[in-house]
């Protein structure tokens, strides 16, 4: 209920049964459409509380709940994706906020099927480091997701990132994703996808990705 306030409902206290009424809706959504991951959003510390003071018991309900989550997207072959999301300038009471945090939940609940979506722009924000995170965190990742920091716009836009090297990188780690563009276009939509064709065309690419030599 975002009118509530609220960004997700996985690690917080006392929603478990809300959370999983929400889950089984997302997988009904997600089986009508053929998608075959699902992010799960852990939520934010509950307003009028101290993040430390609630953070133990935060994650146990988080994992109690990817346990669940785990077990049931098994049935449907599906993935369970956490992204961790900065609340340096984001969300300021988002529970997940780092890789590392996000790993260590992740080991915890101990499922195959539950990986990390990593958000680079977030990744950077709280973060940097870029290409040891990916390498680090490389056999966790499920999901990749740009956008150029610190604006949020297409990638080839102004900021900090280099996302040539970054795709690259991505290729020589053997990455065969998807990666989603959550940026905000400067402009049109369709006029911001520029970037990519300019990236294909620097690789020797044509539009679509194929190569102009098999061509």
């Amino acid at each position: 209920d975002q009118e509530a306030g609220e960004l997700g409902l996985a690690a917080v206290p006392g929603r478990q049964a809300a959370f999983r009424q929400g889950l089984e809706a997302a997988v009904h959504y997600a089986r009508a459409v053929g998608c075959p991951r699902i992010h799960v959003m852990a939520g934010r510390v509950p307003l009028g509380t101290d993040r430390a003071a609630v953070a133990g018991e935060m994650e146990t309900t988080f994992i109690e709940n990817l346990r669940y989550t785990a077990d049931l997207l098994s049935q449907e072959d599906m993935i369970g994706l956490l992204e961790p999301i900065n609340n340096r300038i984001t969300d300021p009471r988002y529970y997940l906020n780092t890789p590392h945090q996000a790993a260590a939940i992740l080991e915890k609940v101990g499922r195959p099927n539950l990986k990390l979506q990593l958000d680079l722009f977030h990744c950077q924000i709280m973060d940097g480091n870029l290409s040891r995170n990916l390498e680090t965190y490389f056999p966790l990742i499920g999901h990749i997701q740009i956008a150029q920091v610190p604006g949020r716009h297409e990638p080839d836009s102004p900021g900090e990132l280099n996302f040539p090297y970054i795709f690259e990188l991505l290729e020589s780690l053997g990455y065969t994703g998807y990666v989603g563009c959550e940026y905000a276009p400067k402009g049109d939509t369709l006029e911001g996808l520029e970037w990519l064709r300019s990236y294909w065309e620097s690789r020797g690419l044509q539009h679509g990705g194929t190569s102009k030599a098999a061509k």
